[in-house]
């Protein structure tokens, strides 16, 4: 049993396999001789980019082993993936992150290259030096090597060609061509050494084009290498190549290796952008580069697509060409672009026939026959008859009906209708004799119709011009006399006119004009000059040559002439004496005469010229011409001239001349006018302008180039840099580039050491608009309450920046509207103290300050507060100020010497709390009064008159009686002050029985202050300071304009008081004496006074007063006292006793040094003492040197030192003495430095330096420090610090300097100079209105004799975030990450957008700002805690698969050092979804087929939208309804047609047709035809098919071997192939189509072809050296057997040899100069040997000279 069980088995194994090898029907011949099955169908791709592997696999089928590998690869999806992707080994190393290795957590990096196993999985644990191999192999399609194709699969390396296949050993050139032979790109290799300068600290090394390859760069020496770029698009970018490591730079990879003493760059390319490497001086020591590349050939060739054929029938030909192509641009350029690489070859033009069908019979006329009469009316005749013309072009005539479609052309036509020319007989002359017989004369021409005088009369019919005449006169000499001929009338018109030789480029004979006779009457002679002359081609001037140079016949220099006979002679005829002079003349005369012999040839050639009868000098007795001097002048015949070639002329090109070449050098362009004309008259030389068509010869070219060679280095303008300002004026810059215009057009840019001119540079202000009007706000004023809770506000005038950089003030409804917050803002202090009393109504009350103010200079405006008395300058602009507390400013009213002040033109009262008087009169002196309520508050206005006097007011009247009655109604007034506890301005009213009157009560003491000598307003004239005391701000006042107290000095009403006070007490005698001292020490004390607080303001502002420069005034000695205000210890005691004695307090003060201007004082020769604001410089003999330091200040300032910033150390050897000077003992050179007193107290400090030097280089006093502002309107800053600073800030940066010699301050922008606009006058630097473009280093340079020190400040402006206005950027950032994602941008108002769940979303945050922002995102108001992606920088949030649970609003934050913004969006969540409702339309009428499908609609909340917006949605299953299930109507069925009975000329096509029945069931039923003939006709079953005739092709037979030659014997012959029927009737081509057309056209031999090009010798060079020697020879077409020459056309398959060359251009030796022409004698003798082309080929002659 168990044997049959195998036995069972082993036939089912049999019949199965016998049934497997059965099926087989995919196996190749190959595969089934080795028993191997059919390859199975590719795998997928093991990558979806970056290139894979797919494999296919097959079964052997045999027991035994197959041959061959059952496994096959190949590679698949070639194609780079995006950037994001990564790297492929990499993403294999990072899928074991998750996986514990011994037990725990790695981040595992990628190891690439493993020589040894390139194919296995080795990782490196992330921080560590662990290395492990995860897996045997890695995944088919890994890279083998980072920088190969070659592929792993199965865990082997295999090759892989540059055509992506396995096993091809295919490379790239080095152009990056697959396969390629290089010859699309060039090598570039070089070498750069820099050029160091003291002013140049980089320099560009070399620029690599766009598209290059294999870029090397190996930089050695101090030097830095770094890049510039820019994209196609023209985006430039910089890298500073600052560290070692691989990055991306314009989408090129990058490979750079930094070394101590070397710089190693690395790209492989192809380059993305043009790259620019340049190199940062570095150190003393000079640089080397060394550079290699590959630069692709950006112009190549491309051939065109065929030209439109050479003729529209009968056959022609076309071509093609190549232009040169830009793959930049890809644009076509010039050829001379692609010329100028080598390795570009142009393609040869390729020839194909066309349009051979053809052509149609047509009319041909032989020429006109000549007209049958040349005048009077004749008639022409031509031949016409109607020709075809085959594709040899062979013209045979044809029947003329083929030629009917076109009317014939006339066979005869008139010509010469004008009429026959005839005689003219003129006016017969005066009888020759004056008495008896004698002749006369008359003038006969022929004229034509024209009226001209031509030829063509009848010789027969011309009547007689000489008749005999008889003078009735008679003769007293009975002497017969024969009759004298007399002077022709036609004399004049027939003198002789030689026409002048023309000189040319061969030496000829050029004769002048004959001189005059040398006799007046009878015989004589004439001579003229005949010179040897030739045209010199290279100058276009001509030279005298010596006779023997001329060949030929030389004309004669000398002549006979007659002048007539002479005077009294006529009658009295003498031949004997004739005889003498000439022979005998009648002789003479009857031997030679004159005859006509003929016309020269016409003219003109067309369009009508004329003909001239040849007058020839004959002897008569041989019949033969003779020399024309043998006959005599004077009897020549007149000119006869007839009319020729009158037919018009065809039209021609007019070519006007070329202008001046478009470029100096670099490839120029010239231009000229070419025009059909054609010429109307030539008589009138009228001329039309016809159409180009019109002219058949090929039209002139219009453009030629010129100066084509390279021009010299020259700077070339760069783009204009971006506004300083987007509005409103501001500057723009340009930068100058390098540049070399080469001969083939292209600009190559060079360093900048190539050019040699200095660099230009160029500004010019932005042509940008006014910018929009724009709020100016003040500062907020001081809170309205001194506790609790009260307002503060602040004024907007409405302005607008011009652009021109100005502004002007408009008005406020122009600006956009203004919030009442930002003008209003409430304001908190400290909490009031409450009193045990009764709370009180309390009254207004007004703010006022008791203080005399004297104006000492001009001003335009000043500003003061109710309250005071003012001496003020005519023309003065004044506004008075009425603070008040618990009153609207708005009620107050205002009165002048007890008068109502109402606004005028002159005064202006505003309801805002304030009166203007413009432009001070004397008419405005008085007492102004602030009512407010009950309040009231006076000011009195007192002016000075030119010559320091109190102006008197016009009515002393008005001033006391107003003040009377104030002081009246004061008194009244009093007891309800009193109970509101308010006195009158704030102090009870002394003496109330005795009023005074208060205006006048300080006019004396200020008239005495004006009369000193020393009053500042004589002697500070240059003082430009502003004391801002009582300014404050004014909505309705003019911001812009000055509104400070400069020099109004200001004193305390309570001091003039006790002054006055004081006076009234002392003795009678003592009172002028003491009214002196004390005037001058109140003008010390209200100066000095002045002086502190400037000081105090210009230190809040970054500036100082240097009070040590400034002379106090009133040096005078007034009796015996001495008031020189000079400040010292002595005088602060001094002052202090008259202060106490006067019973005065000293008020509290800031500190404040005192500046001293006298210089370091010697005491001995080894000691210095000096005061602050000085320099001293250290001697070899120095010992001790004292710093002084005096402060004043209440309370009393403490003194400390510091030494370039540090804090004093004091030791034995620098001591502070008990005064608080600083004493250093035995200085040294580390002494040597800027030493700085600090004065402090409670309120504040002050300090000032004091250089210490030795004599050599300055020294500069300089700052580490960060200074940080964002908010005030200025900033100060020493020279060495970092400024930090937002826009429209005016920073200034202070430069101390000190040295001996006094060194001289010059200040750098980013290495260039700055010029002295910037400067201040103590050597600061101002920037004025800091921008974006004023950002850099600023260096401040101090020089002297012995060196120079420098010192920088980095200036950094701060741009707080903003929302980004032109979005273009970013949004295409967001559409080319992610195309088909929605984005939606923030703002700070926020934006919306509605959402579908589980899609994804980009969200941008457009924002800008300097620095650049740093950017936070939140959801909800918190940081973001959702799951996201940041991108570009933070700028763009990305959200994929949203759901409901993201609804809500994002927030980013952009924050800088300058301030934040917040923009914000909100998503909603929107669900779209499919909706199932109504029906369609049935599919069908009738039968079984019927259905109907409900209809879908795509709804959002009920409404519906487009479906597209639901394709994310899984559309609903619809089941489809039976519908219209029933029996159809009878109907006719048809089957196809059958096949045609014929291919041609007629057949038969036959189909069945049917009436039938379809039912509801789906079967068809046969019907009676009847029942279908009710419902529609029967269709035919039979019709005619393949109608047309029956064509074939017929040729002609074979032309005559004459066609063009093509090779030695070989030409080409043709015959005629055309289309007809079996019957012989020609048809058109198109029938024979589908039919194999035979050639028309093959080669044959013929001896005319046996041709070839047969040369001369050369001539012999026209120079022997130098550029401008040249050689010709004769080139002919000959045949081979018989020699003889033949048309050139006959040659033309052979390329045709140069019929000249250049010769002998070797340069010409300095040694041995020697000309290289003939003509160099003239060269001289023209005085030409300063022109270079005549002087380099008149050598030798022109050395001579």
């Amino acid at each position: 049993m168990e044997c049959c069980r195998w036995a069972t088995a082993g036939t089912l194994l049999l019949l199965l396999a016998s049934l497997l090898l059965s099926s087989r029907t995919a196996r190749s011949e190959e595969n089934r001789d080795m028993l191997w099955d059919a390859w199975g169908s590719w795998s997928e791709c093991s990558r979806t980019c970056g290139g894979g592997a797919s494999y296919s696999l097959r079964r052997c089928l045999s027991s035994k082993s197959c041959e061959g590998q059952n496994i096959r690869y190949r590679t698949c999806s070639n194609v780079n993936c995006p950037p994001e992707a990564g790297d492929f080994r990499a993403q294999q190393c990072s899928a074991h992150n998750d996986v514990k290795y011994q037990g725990q957590f790695y981040e595992w990096l990628p190891i690439s290259n493993d020589p040894d196993n390139p194919c296995s999985l080795k990782c490196q644990a992330k921080g560590t030096a662990l290395i492990v191999e995860l897996a045997p192999k890695v995944l088919d399609g890994t890279r083998c090597y980072t920088e190969s194709l070659d592929m792993c699969i199965s865990g082997l390396c295999q090759i892989v060609g540059c055509d992506h296949q396995l096993g091809s050993t295919v490379k790239e050139d080095n152009c990056g061509v697959c396969n390629g032979d290089g010859s699309t790109c060039q090598l570039v290799r070089g070498q750069y050494k820099s050029q160091l300068s003291a002013n140049k600290l980089d320099d560009t090394v070399i620029a690599v084009p766009y598209g290059s390859r294999h870029v090397r760069l190996v930089l050695k020496g101090p030097g830095h290498l770094y890049l510039e770029t820019k994209t196609l698009q023209g985006v430039k970018g910089e890298n500073s190549l600052s560290s070692t490591g691989s990055f991306f730079v314009d989408n090129s990879s990058i490979d750079f290796q930094k070394f101590p003493d070397k710089e190693i760059l690395r790209i492989s390319g192809p380059l993305a952008a043009d790259f620019t490497v340049k190199v940062h001086y570095g150190g003393t020591a000079d640089s080397t580069v060394q550079f290699i590349f590959y630069q692709p050939i950006i112009h190549r060739w491309r051939e065109t697509d065929f030209f439109p054929c050479s003729a529209s029938c009968g056959g022609g030909y076309q071509l093609t060409s190549a232009e040169c192509f830009d793959l930049r641009s890809n644009l076509v350029v010039a050829d001379q672009y692609c010329h100028y690489y080598p390795e570009n070859i142009k393609p040869k033009p390729k020839l194909q026939e066309c349009n051979l069908d053809p052509c149609p019979a047509r009319w041909e006329s032989t020429p006109w026959t000549a007209c049958s009469s040349s005048c009077g009316g004749g008639i022409q005749s031509r031949t016409v008859s109607c020709v075809e013309e085959d594709i040899q072009g062979h013209i045979s005539p044809v029947e003329e009906w083929k030629c009917m479609y076109t009317p014939k052309m006339p066979v005869v036509q008139p010509c010469n209708i004008f009429d026959c020319p005839e005689w003219l007989a003129q006016e017969w002359s005066p009888c020759t004799v004056t008495c008896g017989q004698g002749l006369r004369y008359r003038v006969v021409l022929c004229i034509d119709h024209r009226g001209l005088h031509t030829g063509g009369c009848s010789p027969k019919s011309k009547p007689h011009i000489k008749e005999e005449c008889i003078v009735p006169t008679p003769c007293y000499k009975p002497k017969e006399k024969l009759p004298v001929e007399a002077k022709l009338p036609w004399y004049k018109q027939a003198q002789e006119l030689e026409e002048g030789a023309v000189v040319s480029e061969e030496p000829s004979f050029i004769p002048e004009a004959w001189s005059a006779c040398s006799v007046t009457c009878g015989v004589g002679s004439q001579v003229r000059l005949v010179k040897c002359q030739v045209l010199l081609s290279f100058s276009q001037s001509v030279a005298d040559l010596p006779i023997d140079e001329c060949e030929g016949p030389k004309p004669a220099s000398q002549q006979v002439c007659y002048s007539g006979p002479c005077s009294g002679e006529a009658a009295e005829y003498n031949p004997e004496e004739i005889d003498i002079v000439y022979g005998s003349l009648q002789d003479f005369d009857e031997l030679y005469d004159w005859e006509y012999a003929g016309f020269t040839e016409c003219s003109e050639s067309c369009g009508g010229g004329v003909q001239e009868a040849v007058v020839t000098c004959l002897n008569k007795q041989i019949r033969e011409i003779t020399d024309e001097t043998l006959c005599v002048t004077s009897r020549r015949p007149p000119q006869l001239l007839k009319a020729c070639n009158l037919e018009p002329c065809p039209p021609r090109w007019e070519i006007g001349k070329w202008s001046t070449c478009s470029l100096t050098c670099g490839v120029g362009l010239q231009t000229r006018d070419v025009f059909c004309s054609h010429l109307l008259s030539r008589d009138t030389n009228e001329t039309v302008i016809l159409a180009d068509e019109l002219c058949h010869k090929p039209k002139p070219s219009l453009v030629q180039a010129c100066n084509r060679f390279d021009c010299p280095p020259s700077w070339y303008p760069a783009d204009w840099q971006e506004c300083s300002q987007t509005c409103g004026g501001g500057a723009q810059k340009q930068d100058m580039l390098c540049k070399q215009r080469l001969a083939d057009g292209s600009i190559l840019e060079l360093p900048e050491t190539f050019c040699s001119s200095p660099r230009p540079v160029s500004h010019q202000a932005c042509k940008n608009e006014d910018c929009p009007n724009e709020w100016l706000l003040s500062d907020w004023t001081q809170c309205s309450v001194s506790c609790g809770k009260g307002t503060q506000t602040r004024n907007a005038i409405c302005r607008k920046m011009l652009k021109t950089g100005g502004s002007v003030i408009i008005n406020s409804s122009l600006c956009p509207p203004l919030p009442f917050s930002s003008l209003v803002r409430p304001c908190a202090l400290s909490i009031c103290a409450r009193h045990n009393r009764p709370a009180q109504k309390q009254n207004p009350h007004i703010v006022a300050m008791k203080k005399v103010y004297i104006q000492t200079r001009k001003q335009k405006k000043l500003h003061f507060i109710m309250g005071g008395y003012a001496y003020l300058l005519l023309k003065t602009s004044v506004v008075l100020r009425c603070p008040v507390r618990r009153f609207r400013k708005s009620m107050i009213t205002w009165e002048k010497d007890n008068k109502r002040l109402i606004s005028s033109v002159h005064v202006t009262v505003a309801p805002y709390g304030y009166v203007k008087i413009h432009h001070l009169k004397a008419s405005d002196a008085g007492t102004y009064i602030c009512m407010a309520g009950p309040a009231r508050e006076h000011f009195v206005i007192k002016l000075i008159g030119g010559n320091n006097k109190l102006i008197t007011p016009p009515s002393g009247i008005r001033e006391e009686e107003a003040m009377r009655k104030a002081n009246i109604n004061e008194a009244l007034h009093t007891q309800e002050k009193h109970q509101n506890g308010i006195l009158f301005n704030g102090s009870k009213v002394e003496k109330r029985g005795h009023l005074t009157d208060p205006s006048s009560q300080y006019d004396e003491l200020i008239s005495k202050l004006l009369e000193q000598r020393g009053w500042p307003r004589e002697n500070l004239e240059t003082w430009e300071t502003q004391d801002s005391t009582e300014r404050n701000a004014s909505s309705e006042e003019d911001q812009s304009q000055e509104y400070s107290l400069p020099f109004t000095m200001v004193a305390e009403q309570k001091n003039l008081d006790n002054i006055i006070r004081n006076l009234s007490q002392q003795p009678e005698e003592l009172k002028d004496v003491y009214t002196k001292q004390l005037v001058v020490q109140l003008g010390r004390d209200m100066f000095k006074s002045h002086l502190e607080y400037q000081d105090s303001i210009f230190r809040a502002q970054g500036r100082r007063i240097n009070s040590a420069s400034v002379e106090y005034p009133f040096h005078k000695h007034v009796s015996g006292f001495t008031s020189s205000l000079r400040t010292s210890s002595a005088e602060a005691h001094l002052s202090t006793s008259i202060e106490l004695a006067n019973g005065l307090q000293r008020p509290h003060r800031k500190p404040a040094i005192l500046r001293k201007i006298s210089a370091a004082q010697q005491l001995s020769a080894s000691e210095v003492v000096t005061h602050l604001g000085q320099t001293v410089v250290l001697a070899s003999g120095t010992l001790s040197v004292l710093l002084h330091c005096e402060a004043i200040g209440n309370p009393k300032p403490m003194i400390s030192w510091a030494k370039n910033g540090v804090e004093v150390k004091y030791n034995n050897r620098i001591l502070l003495q008990p005064d608080d000077s600083l004493q250093i003992l035995a200085p040294v050179e580390a002494d040597v430095g800027f030493y700085t007193c600090n004065a402090s107290n409670a309120l504040g400090s002050d300090s000032v330096s004091i250089a210490v030097t030795l004599a050599g280089k300055p020294l500069i006093k300089a700052s580490r420090a960060i200074v940080i502002n964002t908010d005030l309107p200025a900033v100060t800053a020493d020279i060495g610090s970092t400024v930090k600073t937002i826009q429209g800030a005016n920073v200034t940066i202070i430069c101390q300097v000190a040295g001996v010699p006094e060194a001289e301050i010059a200040w750098l922008k980013d290495q260039i100079q700055l010029g002295p606009p910037h400067h201040l006058h103590d050597g600061s630097l101002l920037i004025a209105d800091a921008s974006l473009s004023d950002q850099g280093s600023y260096s401040c340079k101090a020089v002297n004799l012995r060196g120079e020190v420098t010192e920088s400040t980095q200036l950094m402006i701060l741009d707080p975030p903003r929302p980004l206005l032109h979005l273009e950027d970013l949004t295409t950032m967001l559409l080319v990450r992610e195309p088909g994602i929605t984005s939606v941008m923030t703002s700070p108002s926020g934006t919306r957008l509605s959402l579908n769940p589980g899609s994804s979303v980009l969200i941008g945050c457009p924002v800008d700002g300097h620095p650049a922002p740093n950017i936070t995102w939140f959801y909800a108001g918190q940081p973001i805690s959702i799951e996201h992606h940041i991108l570009a920088a933070g700028q763009i949030l990305q959200i994929l698969n949203i759901t409901d649970g993201y609804q809500g609003e994002f927030s980013c934050l952009a924050q800088n050092e300058a301030g934040s913004l917040m923009q914000k969006t909100s998503l909603i969540i929107q669900e779209y979804w499919w909706s199932v409702d109504k029906m369609m339309a049935c599919s069908a009428s009738c039968g079984n087929r019927g259905v109907q499908l409900p209809r879908l609609r795509c709804l959002l909340d009920g409404t519906e939208v487009n479906v597209s917006l639901c394709k994310e949605k899984p559309k609903p299953i619809l089941q489809p309804i039976a519908c219209n299930r029933r029996d159809c109507p009878s109907r006719w069925m048809v089957t196809s047609w059958s096949l045609c009975t014929q291919s041609c000329g007629g057949g038969v096509q036959t189909r069945r047709v049917m009436c039938q029945r379809l039912t509801a069931a789906g079967s068809s039923t046969p019907m009676s035809n009847d029942s279908c003939a009710q419902v529609a006709k029967r269709p035919v079953d039979t019709q005619s098919c393949n109608r047309q005739p029956c064509v074939e092709w017929v040729a002609s037979s074979w032309g005559q071997c004459n066609g063009p030659c093509i090779g030695p014997r070989l030409a080409v012959q043709h015959r005629k192939i055309f289309c007809q029927t079996k019957d012989g009737t020609s048809v058109s081509s198109d029938q024979c189509s589908a039919l194999p057309r035979p050639l028309s056209t093959q080669n044959c031999w013929t001896e005319l072809c046996g041709v070839h090009w047969r040369v001369s010798l050369w001539t012999v060079c026209t120079a022997t050296c130098g550029n401008y020697g040249f050689q010709s020879r004769r080139v002919e077409c000959v045949h081979v057997h018989t020699n003889k020459p033949v048309q050139d056309l006959y040659c033309s398959w052979r390329p045709r040899p140069s019929n000249w060359q250049r010769c002998n251009i070797t340069p010409c030796e300095n040694m041995e100069c020697r000309d290289t022409t003939r003509y160099c004698e003239k060269v001289k003798q023209l005085k030409l040997c300063q022109l270079t082309q005549f002087k380099s080929r008149c050598c030798g002659t022109c050395g001579k000279a």
